[in-house]
């Protein structure tokens, strides 16, 4: 049987709105959880690396190792190559790849890692399982995703809510699972992990400056980003109804009260050796 590949389609895309949220990730905000099994020497594997942010601080910290970042979207590893350059890194490489096949042998590398993916793959039990195949004996599966149903914010604002129900049905329509950060135990478990540390970790923001940043971003997503597109043209929404939650969104952004937080479910699961 030929290996699985990849039935759904990434809700977000790669517009300039989404990317602005993409670059500020680091392996600080978004893979903590992970930094305390690295040694200086290991081979990484980072899936779904967009951007290269994440990527390239990982290879900062295995100086003397080696990381291989992962997409889909071959136009965006233009930028992770950039990105890994402007840091002066030589212990990095980028390829495009579906991590329900992954082109690498068994036991390759010490850590596979991937944020923010599983909540938009078609089957992220086979994702997993892929993902053990490449890890050595001893080595780490780490995977962090964010649980759209348990995201929370105040004041309370009906736009907002119609901005969550809408993305979580654009979502599931494109193959994917938004609320995965609560999934991702079962999944691993699924997949045969027996190792698996499960925790979990927030992004708040709270002063005026994250508020305006993280609104801004939102409502130019929903109007002018893939997901935009696919909300419209899978007819889950008009574009006035769009338009009115971009306008919650920046009207939350203006208020002094207001604190957005976003849970994410992690696990880090250790491949038996």
């Amino acid at each position: 049987m030929p290996p699985s590949r990849e039935t759904a389609v990434y809700t977000h895309g790669h517009h300039e709105s989404v990317l602005r949220s993409h670059t500020w990730r680091t392996a600080a905000n978004s893979a903590a959880y992970l930094l305390g099994v690295l040694t200086p020497g290991m081979r990484i594997l980072d899936i779904g690396c967009g951007p290269g942010t994440i990527t390239a601080d990982l290879a900062g910290l295995v100086p003397d190792g080696h990381v291989t970042g992962l997409d889909r979207a071959p136009g965006i590893l233009e930028q992770a190559g950039a990105t890994a350059a402007e840091r002066g890194l030589t212990n990095t490489a980028f390829t495009v790849g579906d991590v329900h096949a992954l082109d690498f042998p068994d036991d390759t590398f010490g850590v596979v890692h991937a944020h923010q993916v599983l909540q938009h793959v078609g089957d992220p039990v086979r994702a997993l399982r892929e993902m053990k195949r490449v890890t050595r004996p001893g080595g780490f599966v780490a995977v962090r995703d964010a649980d759209y149903a348990a995201m929370t914010w105040y004041p309370l604002s009906p736009g907002m809510d119609d901005w969550l129900d809408l993305y979580r049905r654009v979502a599931r329509a494109n193959g994917g699972e938004p609320d995965a950060g609560r999934r991702l135990k079962s999944w691993a478990l699924a997949a045969g992990f027996t190792d698996i540390t499960a925790t979990s970790a927030t992004w708040t923001y709270s002063t005026a400056e994250e508020r305006a940043w993280w609104s801004a971003l939102w409502a130019d997503r929903t109007v002018a980003s893939g997901y935009a597109e696919r909300a419209t043209g899978q007819g889950h929404a008009t574009g006035g109804q769009l338009r009115a939650v971009a306008a919650a969104w920046r009207e939350w952004g203006t208020r002094e009260d207001g604190w957005f937080s976003v849970l994410h479910g992690e696990i880090l699961c250790r491949k038996e050796a």
